[in-house]
C-alpha cells in the first residue's frame, strides 16, 4: 500500500512539475501586463511556493540516500566555488555544475544541485528577497540541462557549450525581470529595455565563464558521475 500511494504521489507530481515551474514567468509576465504594482513580492511568493512543490515532489519520489549524495556534493561544491569566485563578478562554476549534475543525474537532480548551490552559498554573500529567484534560476539551469540531455541534444560537446552560454541568459532574464517589474519606476517598455540591455555585458561574461567552466570539467566530470550511476545503479532516480 506505501509503494502505491508513492507511486501515485510520484506520477502526481511529475503532471504538476512543469507547471509549477511555469508559473514563475507566467505570474511575472501578468503583473507586468497587469501593472500589478507589487511585483516585487509576489514574484517572490510565488517563487517561494514553486521551490515549496518542487521539493515536496522531490520528497514523494522517495529518493534514497545513496541517489541523494551526488546532488548534495555537487551542491556543495558549485557553493564553494562560488565563494572561491567572489571578487570576480558573474564568473562562478554554479551554472557549469548545475548543468553537469542534470545531465548526467537527470532533470530533478540538475534543479536541486543548482537550487542548493545557491541557498548555501548565500550564507556567505547575504541571504534575502533574492534568494528564492536565484535557487529557481540556478534550478532552472540544472533542469532543462537534464530535460535537454533526455531529448539527445548533448550528444555533442559544443551543444552543451551553446546551453552553457544560454543558460546565462536565462539566469539573468529571471533576476534582471524580477528587479525591472518589481522595482523600476517608472516602467515603460523604453526604461525596461534600457535595463535589460544594461544587464547583456554582465551576462555575456556569466555565459563564457560558464563555457570556460564546462570546457574544463565537461568531460572528466561526465565520466565520472556516469560510473557512480551505473555502479550504485543510480539511473531510477532521472525518472
Amino acid at each position: 500500500m506505501g509503494n502505491a500511494t508513492t507511486s501515485f504521489a510520484g506520477r502526481t507530481w511529475q503532471l504538476l512539475e512543469l507547471p509549477a515551474l511555469l508559473l514563475v514567468p507566467t505570474v511575472m509576465l501578468a503583473c507586468a501586463f497587469l501593472e500589478v504594482r507589487a511585483t516585487a513580492l509576489m514574484t517572490m511568493m510565488v517563487t517561494v511556493a514553486c521551490l515549496g512543490l518542487f521539493l515536496v515532489g522531490y520528497d514523494a519520489s522517495r529518493p534514497t540516500l545513496r541517489q541523494i549524495m551526488p546532488t548534495v556534493v555537487l551542491a556543495s561544491v558549485a557553493a564553494a566555488g562560488r565563494v572561491l569566485f567572489a571578487a570576480v563578478p558573474d564568473v562562478k562554476p554554479v551554472s557549469a555544475i548545475a548543468i553537469v549534475a542534470g545531465a548526467t543525474l537527470g532533470r530533478r537532480q540538475g534543479f536541486m544541485t543548482g537550487a542548493l548551490a545557491a541557498l548555501v552559498s548565500n550564507v556567505y554573500f547575504g541571504q534575502g528577497a533574492w534568494t528564492p529567484l536565484q535557487m529557481y534560476a540556478w534550478g532552472m539551469v540544472g533542469y532543462l540541462a537534464g530535460v535537454l540531455s533526455d531529448a539527445g541534444a548533448f550528444r555533442r560537446p559544443w551543444a552543451v557549450y551553446a546551453w552553457g552560454f544560454a543558460s546565462a541568459l536565462l539566469y539573468g532574464a529571471v533576476l534582471n525581470g524580477w528587479h525591472v517589474l518589481g522595482f523600476l519606476r517608472p516602467l515603460t517598455w523604453q526604461t525596461a529595455l534600457a535595463a535589460f540591455v544594461a544587464g547583456v555585458p554582465l551576462d555575456i561574461v556569466h555565459g563564457a565563464a560558464t563555457v570556460a567552466f564546462l570546457v574544463l570539467i565537461w568531460a572528466g566530470w561526465r565520466r565520472a558521475i556516469e560510473r557512480v550511476v551505473g555502479k550504485y545503479d543510480l539511473g531510477s532516480a532521472r525518472q
